[in-house]
């Protein structure tokens, strides 16, 4: 499980940063809008979707993967007595 999740760790920060160098484009012009209006008119349903599922498969992941430390099989209790006549 610590494999995976050091897997997943070092792939995001591969990928964010691989994103984060291709700021060829230079700084944004004075006055004019950002990009926010188009970000708003976007529909991002699918994006929300996927990641509340990743969410709650990942919680649900971590909370099925503490197992049931108890041993399986059958278990057999016998006891003695003995008894001695004077």
């Amino acid at each position: 499980m610590k494999t995976i999740g050091s897997a997943i760790l070092a792939t995001t920060m591969i990928v964010s940063s691989a994103f984060a160098a291709t700021d060829t484009v230079g700084p944004l012009p004075a006055g004019k809008p950002a990009g926010v209006i188009k970000a708003q008119r976007d529909d991002n349903t699918l994006l929300w979707v996927i990641g509340a599922g990743l969410v709650i498969g990942g919680i649900a992941l971590v909370a099925s993967s503490g197992g049931d430390k108890t041993p399986t099989g059958t278990t057999t209790t016998s006891s003695s007595t003995t008894a001695s006549s004077p």
